[in-house]
């Protein structure tokens, strides 16, 4: 989206949506019948096209939002996204979350905020100074990505999906989805056209697609195995790595006020990871270390 390929530049966000979602249908149909599953719906089909469409569009303006605003802008506003799930969970599922959850919530706001407006956030290849249009596609993708989470949680307490059979559905309804737009707005023939024209795209689509498949089963496989607070951990070394990374790779600049709204980011998102790490170990802690035996538990009396 950023790279020209000889002297063009792809610009189209739903053909790249569109690949991932083929290649991630394949490979979680492929699993359905390795693991020996039923390839039938286990909920709703509403429910996963729900997801679908609310993915498709956090998605797309995820990749629209590049062209306006830089990469580092991006990863440090999905930071962001902390609010928007927690507000979903109450809409949807009634949660409360206590005033720590709340706390972290507003200083990763304001510690986005801060970088936000502390520094440059434009993309390198926007000449058009609209990074404003880039910030609005960013609180698009946190609206959409909120509602695609929190609904995906619901389907498997309330259906007990498994992971592969939601991976199927999801995918192959944001696939539809992602195809109909495209026809509609007239680019599918001309996105085929633009990888005849340049064989290194198509490689760069399949790497992309590729690496979006095994995305999404870490995902879901960390969250199944290990929970929430360790898959949170993760995205949060995640999103440093990837800023870091692409600071030094393409020489993004940045300010001293800036880094005080990243340390301050990370600094709350890590505080939470580590304290729902000792809460945890302190429960653990109050358990025996082996289950009283059925025979040797006190019994009612009448």
């Amino acid at each position: 989206m950023t790279i020209p390929f000889g002297a063009e530049m792809f610009t189209v966000s739903a053909f790249l949506v569109f690949s991932n979602r083929v290649v991630n249908v394949a490979y979680a149909g492929s699993m359905v019948k390795i693991h020996g599953e039923s390839l039938g719906t286990q909920c709703p089909l509403w429910k996963y096209a729900v997801i679908s469409l609310s993915n498709v569009a956090a998605t797309t303006c995820q990749y629209e939002c590049l062209k306006y605003v830089s990469f580092p802008v991006q990863m440090l506003g999905k930071s962001f996204k902390m609010m928007p799930v927690m507000l979903w969970g109450i809409a949807i599922s009634g949660k409360k979350h206590s005033i720590t959850d709340w706390a972290v919530a507003l200083c990763v706001t304001l510690g986005v905020t801060e970088f936000c407006m502390t520094g440059p956030m434009s993309s390198p290849t926007d000449s058009t100074g609209s990074s404003f249009k880039g910030v609005l596609l960013l609180l698009m993708f946190l609206f959409f990505d909120g509602l695609t989470s929190t609904f995906q949680e619901k389907l498997f307490k309330e259906h007990d999906t498994s992971k592969f059979n939601q991976m199927f559905y999801v995918n192959g309804c944001s696939a539809v989805v992602s195809l109909v737009t495209l026809l509609a707005m007239g680019n599918f023939w001309s996105c085929l056209a633009f990888c005849a024209r340049h064989s290194a795209f198509i490689g760069d689509v399949l790497l992309l697609s590729v690496a979006a498949s095994a995305s999404q089963y870490f995902i879901y496989s960390q969250v199944q195995e290990f929970g929430a607070l360790v898959f949170a951990a993760t995205m949060n070394v995640r999103q440093i790595v990837s800023i870091l990374v692409s600071y030094v790779a393409y020489h993004h600049a940045i300010t001293a006020l800036q880094s005080v709204g990243l340390f301050g980011v990370f600094g709350a998102l890590f505080y939470k990871s580590y304290a729902g790490l000792i809460s945890s170990d302190k429960k653990k802690e109050k358990m025996p270390l082996m289950p009283t035996p059925a025979e040797d538990q006190p019994r009612a009396t009448a």
